[in-house]
């Protein structure tokens, strides 16, 4: 290589430059660098003010050609160049000249956004996209053999080896808004499917979920599997615990099976149903079997703890269940997952 290098640089010194520049960034990619390390030395090599944008997560990361980061504000790029992952525009690079661009910068951006795209593709971040859900549903579904959910995985742009959550998501937000919300840092995809939102997520942060979403979170044995799981998890979610992560359910899950004719006429679930035109009875019931205590109910509720005991006293003559007994509580708080799980 160092020979051709020296044949091109006596014919063509800017042919020479660009081969250099070739070689900078095929050297920066061996070497497994990170987004920092591409940005501060691109404006070494540039000789200026280098930066890359990730649109999905809004980062921006700026270097100074003294290799430390960029304290001035931003200036107007002089160019620029699109980060391009699986068709998509995922982010920008540009370079800060004070002066008229140079020859060999569009070259330099060029290398510049292949090199990130690689970066992000093997450790994130990457934007959060709306993808095909057929390709989703072929990940997610029992019928799928394991070469086509493998396939449709590497389509949707996750690696082999990541582990991969399934969420199963009710909400008013964009799915896209809520995956780069739970996921900053990793790749997401969204689809809808039926009557539920799909994410299907490298990582997942529960408590970054905004407001107004309910959503079940599966574990990451399998797709097929992490899908049901999400499922189930997302019967469980109430207006108090809008977010279950299937794992935390234990043997609650195990509810999740009873037939439905089972569970309506059962005495205790019939009980709670008719129940069900009184709403602030059915919130103290649930203040008391989440906290177990009558004062820490009443904190919940924001009453005293004398008017939360008149309610627990009347509702459990209501049921039939003595709610002060430890087994009456567990009886509660069966009948009350399993009412809801009807819906």
């Amino acid at each position: 290589m160092d020979a051709l290098v020296l044949r091109l640089s006596q014919l063509d010194s800017e042919a020479e430059g660009a081969l250099r520049v070739v070689m900078f960034y095929d050297t920066l990619m061996r070497r497994r660098v990170d987004l920092p390390a591409l940005a501060r030395a691109s404006a070494g090599l540039a000789e200026d003010v280098a930066g890359i944008r990730l649109h999905g997560t809004g980062q921006v990361i700026r270097f100074s050609p003294d290799g430390r980061e960029a304290s001035t504000p931003p200036r107007s790029t002089s160019t620029t160049s699109p980060i391009t992952l699986d068709e998509e525009e995922i982010g920008t690079v540009w370079l800060e000249r004070t002066g008229p661009p140079r020859s060999l910068d569009d070259l330099l951006l060029e290398r510049l956004a292949i090199a990130a795209a690689a970066v992000i593709e093997r450790y994130g971040p990457a934007r959060t996209t709306m993808a095909d859900p057929a390709l989703v549903e072929l990940v997610i579904s029992a019928d799928s053999d394991e070469a086509a959910r493998a396939r449709a995985l590497r389509l949707l742009g996750f690696a082999p080896d990541l582990p991969v959550h399934v969420v199963a998501v009710r909400s008013p937000l964009p799915l896209d808004r809520i995956g780069g919300l739970i996921c900053p840092n990793r790749p997401v995809k969204a689809a809808p499917l039926a009557d539920v939102g799909v994410l299907l997520a490298t990582t997942v942060d529960p408590a970054r979920f905004p407001a107004g979403v309910h959503a079940g979170i599966g574990a990451t044995d399998s797709p097929d599997r992490s899908w049901q799981q999400a499922r189930t998890a997302l019967r469980f979610t109430t207006a108090r615990q809008p977010i279950v992560h299937y794992d935390h359910l234990g043997a609650l899950a195990l509810l999740a099976q009873v037939p439905r004719d089972d569970a309506q006429h059962n005495p205790d679930v019939a009980a709670i149903a008719r129940m069900a035109d009184s709403p602030d009875d059915l919130e103290t019931l649930d203040a008391y079997c989440a906290t177990g205590s009558l004062r820490r109910a009443a904190q919940v509720l924001h009453l005293h703890h004398s008017s939360v005991a008149r309610r627990l006293e009347q509702i459990g003559k209501t049921l039939d269940i003595e709610l002060t007994d430890p087994t009456g509580l567990i009886r509660a708080t069966l009948a009350l997952i399993t009412w809801r799980l009807l819906d």
